[in-house]
Order: structure tokens, then C-alpha cells, then sequence
């Protein structure tokens, strides 16, 4: 039997290609939200991705009536408020620094999270050179806009959130249904502001089509296939391959935005995925707490 034809081979290599292919997904449609920024806002464009995540997730993943209780829910509430935020502020710094930077900034919220506890040289070593990498991003092609710079990082710090929550909720309910509430919880908070702000105006069956498609992209499809993805690859694969993020972005970047890097911003990027890489990598498996392992136990 060839390494390929064994079944446990076959699903991980399922599950990576479908992985890269939402990396690609989410970045592709974060250029298109780049382009519609300008045009709408980035507070229309979160409250469509929101509402799309919701329509495509709550027919097939809503929770019953006499399971709503506070004690059962209230990570996903919270996952909701963390959505909201989290996409928000990365939007508006796109707006300001570009997708590129933007995603590279904010995947230092995951990375930071892997860094959390560790003791080990070599973890200190790739946190200077992501800082470096950081350093190179952004402090060596002139005027960087510094609100730009704090929106990022509030996104990295949501991002980091996410996985906390994403976590309790995965313990808490089954299949999607975390995701249906958090995304009900964040198009209540944003939909009423971006109907006031909006400008109805601009808005014609073009900008609809690239709106819904953001939400698709973005959103819906990519989330959906998370629970798909992890059944078949180790968390540890899935976060090696999420950590090459900020390079897709920058080509799509590149390709859809017209943004332009310098050699040394390339390579700043570059060194924030290759040090993530490695630490996530090289990372010791998390002792299993009882919780997981009585979850795993339940159908």
C-alpha cells in the first residue's frame, strides 16, 4: 500500500487541500472587501459578511428553544461580540494600511497565544524575530498610519479571543450551532449602524454581488469547512498552514488591491510566517484537559 493510498493519509491530504483552499478563500475575499470599502464602508461590508454567515448557517444549526440558557450559551454570545470586533477593526485597517500589512499584523494575535506559557529558547528567539519581521512591516517605508497600526492590533487581539471562545464553544455545542448564534449576536450589533451610515447611493446590483461574494468568500464557505478540516488534520497542521495567511493576503494584495511592498516589507512578512511556522511546529502537545475528553466521548 502506498503512503497515499492509506486511508488516514487520504484524509489528512483531504483536509490540508481543503484548508489551503479556505486560506485562499478568506484572503480572496478580503480583497474584495477592499474594494468595496471605499464604496460602502467598512461597517456595511462586516454587517453583510455577518448576515451571509448567518443565512447559510442557521437553517441547518439552530439551537433548540429549551437549550438557550445563559450557562449553555453565553460563549457563543460572547463569540459573537468578539466577531463584531474582530472584523471591524481589521477592515477599517485594511482601509489603512492595506491587506498585506493588515494580515500580517493581526495574525500576531494567534501567534501570541501559541507563545503564551512557553519557556523554551527557541519560542523567545522566533518572538524576536517576528518582532523584527513586524519592525521591517512596517517602520521602514515611511509614513505608516499609526490608527492603522492600533486597528490591527485590536484585531489580533480578537483573533485571539476567537480561538479562546471558538474552543468553549466547540465543548459546549454541537456542529455549528456556537457559529449561528455568534453570527445572529454579531449582525444584531453591527446591522443597526450600518443602516444608518450606509450610503444608499452607491449601492447598485454590482456592489450587492461583490458584497454577497465577500460574505461567501470570507465567511460562510470558510468557517463551514472549519469543522470539516479538523476531523481530518491535527490542530497543530491546520494552525502551520492558517500561519502562511499574511503571504496569501499579500498576493491577493497585489493582484486585486494593486497594492505594491518593498524587497524589505516582503521579507518582513515573510519572516513573521516563517517564525510562526516554526514555533507552532515545534510546539509540545497541550496536555488534554477532563472536559476535552469526556466531550470526545459524546456523539
Amino acid at each position: 500500500m502506498t503512503p497515499s493510498s492509506d486511508p488516514a493519509t487520504r484524509r489528512t491530504l483531504v483536509g490540508a487541500g481543503t484548508q489551503v483552499a479556505t486560506e485562499v478563500s478568506i484572503n480572496f475575499g478580503s480583497s474584495i472587501a477592499g474594494l468595496l470599502i471605499p464604496i460602502v464602508g467598512s461597517v456595511v461590508v462586516v454587517a453583510v459578511r455577518q448576515i451571509i454567515t448567518a443565512i447559510a448557517v442557521l437553517p441547518f444549526y439552530r439551537p433548540k428553544r429549551a437549550e438557550l440558557t445563559w450557562r449553555r450559551l453565553w460563549p457563543a454570545l460572547a463569540l459573537g461580540v468578539v466577531l463584531a470586533t474582530m472584523n471591524l477593526s481589521f477592515y477599517e485597517s485594511i482601509g489603512r494600511l492595506g491587506l498585506g500589512i493588515a494580515a500580517t499584523i493581526e495574525f500576531l494575535g494567534p501567534f501570541a497565544l501559541a507563545l503564551v506559557g512557553s519557556r523554551r529558547l527557541l519560542d523567545v528567539v522566533c518572538a524576536f524575530v517576528v518582532a523584527a519581521g513586524v519592525v521591517l512591516l512596517t517602520g521602514t517605508a515611511g509614513a505608516i498610519d499609526p490608527l492603522g497600526v492600533l486597528l490591527a492590533l485590536t484585531a489580533a487581539a480578537s483573533w485571539a479571543a476567537y480561538i479562546l471562545l471558538t474552543r468553549q464553544v466547540a465543548l459546549r455545542l454541537p456542529g455549528l450551532e456556537g457559529l449561528s448564534v455568534a453570527s445572529v449576536v454579531a449582525t444584531v450589533i453591527l446591522l443597526p449602524i450600518a443602516l444608518v451610515v450606509v450610503d444608499y447611493s452607491r449601492l447598485d446590483w454590482g456592489v450587492i454581488g461583490l458584497l454577497v461574494a465577500a460574505g461567501l468568500l470570507s465567511s460562510a464557505i470558510p468557517y463551514s469547512l472549519d469543522t470539516f478540516i479538523l476531523r481530518r488534520i491535527p490542530p497543530r497542521l491546520y494552525a502551520i498552514i492558517t500561519s502562511f495567511g499574511p503571504v496569501v493576503a499579500t498576493v491577493f494584495g497585489v493582484i486585486v488591491l494593486g497594492e505594491r511592498f518593498t524587497p524589505v516589507q516582503l521579507l518582513g512578512i515573510v519572516v513573521v510566517c516563517a517564525a510562526a511556522a516554526v514555533t507552532i511546529a515545534t510546539a509540545r502537545p497541550r496536555p488534554r484537559s477532563d472536559l476535552e475528553s469526556t466531550a470526545e466521548t459524546i456523539p
